[in-house]
Parts: structure tokens; C-alpha cells; sequence
């Protein structure tokens, strides 16, 4: 296991096609899929021996363990990565179907928003982790670029801008500063970090990441990501004038043709902000 676990980290650490939080995260993903095809009893491998046994070994393992299929399909897509760099892309199928992962189910029609209140924050006594969560409330920020973001660079007076490297997929963006409430979070946000991120000068990020999570669990704070959604949902009512689907509003099939057309901008510019490519992706955050 040794082996493996060595070689593909040397495989992860020569190829370095993303930021840090990228490297980082794939490096475990690979790390647990070396230790989870040891405990499959495949105990000699190396970083060249990747079979389509193995990966059909694996994928039986996480449907066993009733992950969901976006999980898995990321674990699938790490693999992919492994492969392709071992010059062994055809080890890996190409279609998840393949392996009898289910298509993600994206559309509840349930709200997973979560407000930030006064009361959470209380709960929190370091002052990096409760300032990524309320900018994370105030501009839909993911959770690594709430922390990576250097608010000095970063406000431009009417918007906020995301450099690559503190994004998911690398995608630069702006968002835009609206409220008396986001000015004054950014303001406070600058005068705690100064010229640097909401990491702490003598901190890297993975290890400001696990005190953020043991602050957020200690505080009773889950599901964080909600506070995307939460942001989501309040500029689709403000730009619409009505709520979204997940929040009690109209379902599309409820829409004059009229504000289908505007219901269709409105997810355009929210995906924006929201830092996504894919206008289906919307659907999650604010229903259908």
C-alpha cells in the first residue's frame, strides 16, 4: 500500500494542473482510493497497475455504501485523472452508466437555504472563520474562496472581484456589491485582513480549513453551502419580483411566456455570480 499510496502522490505532485485547494483535495481523493483498494485486497500495486478490475471493484464499493451518485462520479473522475496520466485512459469507461451510478437528481423544489444569523456567529470565536462565513452569506461565496479571497484586492467599489485561483474550476468572476450590509461586511472583512486573505499569515489553507469545520461543528453550523443558496434565492426574488420555486414561488409552468423570458435571465445572472457554467445547475438552488 506504501507503493501506491507514494506513487501517486509523486503523480499528483508532477502534474499540478490546478490551485492548491485543487492539488490538495485531488491528492486525497487519490490518497483514500489507494487505502480503499488495499482494503479490497489488492495489496501490490503500483501507480501503473490501474486495471478496469480495480475501478470496477470500487465503484461496487460506494454504490455498497449508498453514496450518492455526485460523490461517486467524482471519485470516478479522480481516477480518470489517474488514468490519463498513466497513459492508460481506456482502464476507465467513459460513460458512468457503465458502472450503474444513477444520474444526480438535481430538482427537489425544497429550499437547502441557510440564513446566517447573529446567533451562529456568536458561537464562533475565531474571527477568520466567522468573517468567511458572512461573506459566504453576503455574496454566495464557496467556502475555499470566502477563505482564499484578499478583500483589499479583491473590491473594486461597485463589485467584487474572484481571482482564478481562489475559484472553483479556475473561473474568474465578479459579483455585485449592492447592500449597505455587503459594504459593511467588506469593510470589517479589510480591516481584519489588511492586504491578505482570511487565512491567518501564519497558517496555511488546509490548516485554517480544519479549524474553520471544527468551529462550524463546535457551533452547531452544518451545512454551509446552504448559504449559496440562501444568497440564490434572495437576488432571484429581487431581480424577478417574485420567489423562486424552492422558496414557495411559481413553477415555471405557472409563468406567462413573459417571465419565463425573464425567469431565464435572471438564472443567467445568478449562475454568473454564483461562479457556474451550466445554466442547469440553477435548478438546485432555486427549483423549477
Amino acid at each position: 500500500m506504501r507503493n501506491l499510496n507514494y506513487e501517486l502522490k509523486q503523480l499528483c505532485y508532477r502534474n499540478r494542473d490546478g490551485g492548491y485547494a485543487t492539488q490538495a483535495d485531488r491528492w486525497r481523493m487519490l490518497d483514500l482510493i489507494a487505502n480503499q483498494l488495499h482494503e479490497l485486497g489488492y495489496k501490490d500495486m503500483r501507480a501503473t497497475s490501474l486495471k478496469p478490475k480495480h475501478v470496477e471493484a470500487l465503484a461496487e464499493r460506494w454504490k455498497a455504501e449508498s453514496l450518492s451518485p455526485g460523490t461517486i462520479k467524482n471519485r470516478i473522475t479522480t481516477i480518470r485523472w489517474w488514468a490519463e496520466k498513466i497513459g492508460k485512459q481506456n482502464v476507465v469507461a467513459r460513460d458512468n452508466a457503465h458502472y450503474g451510478i444513477p444520474e444526480r437528481q438535481h430538482v427537489t423544489n425544497v429550499s437547502k437555504a441557510r440564513e446566517l444569523t447573529g446567533t451562529d456567529l456568536g458561537k464562533i470565536t475565531d474571527p477568520y472563520t466567522a468573517m468567511s462565513l458572512r461573506l459566504q452569506a453576503e455574496f454566495g461565496l464557496r467556502r475555499a474562496e470566502s477563505m482564499k479571497i484578499r478583500v483589499e484586492w479583491a473590491d473594486r467599489g461597485h463589485s467584487l472581484v474572484l481571482k482564478p485561483s481562489w475559484t472553483k474550476g479556475s473561473r474568474a468572476r465578479e459579483i455585485p456589491i449592492r447592500t449597505d450590509q455587503q459594504r459593511v461586511v467588506l469593510n470589517e472583512a479589510r480591516a481584519l485582513a489588511g492586504k491578505g486573505s482570511l487565512i491567518p499569515a501564519d497558517m496555511r489553507y488546509v490548516d485554517q480549513l480544519q479549524r474553520f469545520k471544527h468551529q462550524c461543528s463546535i457551533a452547531g453550523i452544518h451545512h454551509v453551502h446552504g448559504h449559496r443558496h440562501a444568497y440564490a434565492q434572495a437576488r432571484y426574488q429581487q431581480l424577478t419580483g417574485w420567489k423562486a420555486p424552492a422558496a414557495g414561488g411559481p413553477r415555471s409552468r405557472e409563468l406567462t411566456s413573459e417571465q419565463k423570458a425573464a425567469d431565464r435571465d435572471v438564472r443567467l445572472t445568478i449562475s454568473e455570480e454564483l461562479g457556474h457554467s451550466r445554466l442547469q445547475i440553477l435548478s438546485v438552488y432555486l427549483g423549477r
